[in-house]
């Protein structure tokens, strides 16, 4: 295929600014499906994208349009998978940056924004949803144009629910859109995305940048350095469809043969023998996951499945980290690295539904450099890993910069939240958009930004507000481990690390959540939240009253005794187990808290 005809690019967005409904009105006004196939959001593929209307995974698509070859790849909008973004425009040389008429630029547009810009992309601006009665183009187009420092006549607008100017769009990526350009005469493809088939093994998806690859073509994986046969290759059309070869420029697939999730990685580089090149590509930045928690499975017999299904899950979700853990109160499970709770709330989600497993997701927590009193740097992401007191010099909690686009009149309330969340003003603290909007900058705690932070922020600004946030370096804190006591034996999977100043109220929170949660036995058991050896907040839940056996045998004493007996020996046993069963509501209830 001639280079001076393909173009490649992705549709970059926030959050619901109706960057699938484009793709939608593409595909059908170049034929690549036809309309009775059509659905809403065709390419979110997923149950739970469509429940929740969101994209979560990138999905590349191939079309046709006047001669020319357009490679789309369309992206999420949500902060928690930036990383899908960046991995799309790795294989691009050009975005679409859609804004939504009705809401103008929000946070997540600006974030895009500036990874498309860093990958030197040309930016095609594209205002959406013009149809509607609350648009305001003229305003909006203001906001974009002081954003790109483009003319007003480079603004595409359009209504990609009624399809009104989509054809401009198309035609200024084969205008704007620069053709892909070669570097090699080596074969070189990166992989930017793969899934797993029970009956294909590993099919990696490509985009080609050096050379030709074909079926039965002997490959290799440079960072591996794993070697197969290449079963398959093709395109996306949108379901995958096999073809003879994948040439420069092209972004396809590659069935390869591996059985193991493990051989075939997210920014690997594929090369072919008989035109093997050495140097790789260039891949992506290492993921940094923000936030932690255990997964275990109800049923302990359960492991080996969890184990296949993180596997699994990992070769489709690059930004996943796991490691196995062992807990006493649990049993075998693995401690898991996400970008966000919606991440971890997704990956959750896709673990019962695609794997049918019963899960117990532990409380998430942060992780935190500690520095121990010999010098030496360890990375906890689990309060449990984290060291004696004595033994610590001092600990850095992570810190993220976080940009709030809201509209001014909430400007008061939102910089309360942010101090109460022991946030940090920085330079250039606030930029105006307009005389309307406004950018908050902030430096927040990442254990300040996990829990609620977004729902209050939602509620102080009426909704109006949209958030986004970045990796902003460590920052030294003083943070003690909380440990959780049910009738005096601690609860590993309820232990968290707090700060030293708020131990006793979030002490107090927990311990009323179990006390509300946990199920009453024949004796009294207490609930304490403590630090060290000291006891910060304490619940009863009292034992179950003697009287009402007596009512439920119609005052029988000789039964109600024996029944006393059969308590008294059932105490003892408790006692000497050492400890009361956890029900996951009470892991729930923590994780509401």
């Amino acid at each position: 295929m001639n280079l001076e005809k393909i173009r490649n690019f992705c549709i970059i967005a926030h959050i619901d600014h109706g960057k699938s409904t484009l793709a939608d009105r593409l595909l059908e006004l170049t034929g690549t499906v036809e309309k009775r196939d059509m659905k809403e959001q065709l390419l979110d593929s997923m149950d739970l994208e469509r429940e929740r209307g969101i994209t979560i995974k990138l999905q590349p698509v191939r079309m046709e349009y006047e001669g020319n070859i357009l490679n789309l790849i369309d992206t999420p909008g949500h902060v928690d998978f930036s990383y899908e973004v960046s991995r799309s425009l790795a294989c691009c040389e050009g975005a679409l940056l859609v804004v939504d008429a009705t809401q103008g630029i929000e946070a997540q547009t600006l974030a895009n924004l500036y990874l498309a810009i860093e990958q030197d992309l040309e930016i095609i601006p594209v205002l959406n949803k013009i149809d509607l009665p609350a648009a305001d183009v003229k305003k909006v187009t203001k906001e974009v144009v002081g954003l790109l420092g483009c003319d007003e006549k480079d603004i595409i607008p359009v209504s990609a629910k009624t399809g009104e100017n989509v054809e401009a769009v198309l035609k200024a990526v084969v205008e704007k859109v620069p053709e892909p350009k070669t570097t090699s005469d080596k074969t070189r493809a990166l992989i930017f995305d793969s899934v797993f088939d029970d009956y294909r093994g590993v099919i990696t998806y490509v985009r080609v940048f050096d050379g030709k690859i074909k079926k039965g073509d002997r490959m290799r994986l440079l960072a591996t350095q794993k070697e197969s046969e290449v079963l398959e290759v093709g395109f996306f059309k949108p379901k995958m469809k096999s073809e003879n070869s994948l040439s420069a420029g092209d972004i396809g697939y590659i069935v390869t043969g591996f059985k193991e999730v493990a051989e075939s990685r997210v920014g690997d580089t594929v090369t072919i023998l008989k035109n093997q090149a050495s140097e790789p590509l260039a891949g992506y930045k290492e993921v940094k996951p923000m936030v932690f928690a255990g997964i275990f499975c109800q049923e302990g017999n359960d492991y080996p499945e969890l184990k296949e299904a993180m596997e699994k899950l990992k070769l489709n979700d690059a930004a996943m980290i796991y490691e196995p853990e062992r807990s006493t109160a649990l049993g075998f499970g693995f401690r898991a690295g996400f970008l966000g709770l919606l991440h971890l709330d997704i990956v959750q989600e896709r673990l019962k539904r695609e794997f049918n497993l019963d899960l117990i997701v532990t409380v998430p927590s942060v992780a935190y450099k500690v520095t121990t009193s010999k010098g030496e740097e360890k990375i906890i992401s689990s309060p449990l890993d984290l060291p004696d007191p004595n033994f610590i010099d001092h600990v850095e909690e992570p810190m993220m910069m976080i940009d709030v686009v809201t509209p001014s009149d909430y400007i008061g309330g939102i910089m309360t939240l942010l101090q109460e969340k022991r946030g940090i003003p920085v330079d250039n603290q606030m930029e105006y958009l307009d005389e309307f909007r406004v950018v908050i900058h902030y430096k927040v705690p990442l254990s300040q930004i996990v829990v609620d932070f977004y729902d209050k922020l939602k509620n102080i600004s009426s909704g109006y507000a949209s958030l986004n946030y970045d990796f902003a370096g460590y920052q030294t804190c003083t943070v003690s481990r909380m440990d959780i006591l049910v009738a005096t034996e601690p609860v590993e999977a309820l232990a968290s690390i707090v700060y030293k100043d708020e131990v006793q109220r979030a002490g107090r929170k927990i311990a009323k959540a179990l006390k509300d949660v946990l199920p009453r036995q024949m004796f009294e058991v207490r609930v304490q939240a403590a630090v060290g050896g000291k006891i910060y907040a304490s619940e009863k839940i009292p034992a179950m009253r003697k009287d009402v056996t007596a009512k439920l045998y119609g005052g029988d004493v000789t039964r109600k005794r024996k029944l006393l007996e059969k308590q008294k020996a059932g105490k003892k046993k408790m006692k000497a187990i050492g400890k009361v069963d956890i029900p996951q509501e009470a892991f729930l209830a923590v994780l509401k808290r």
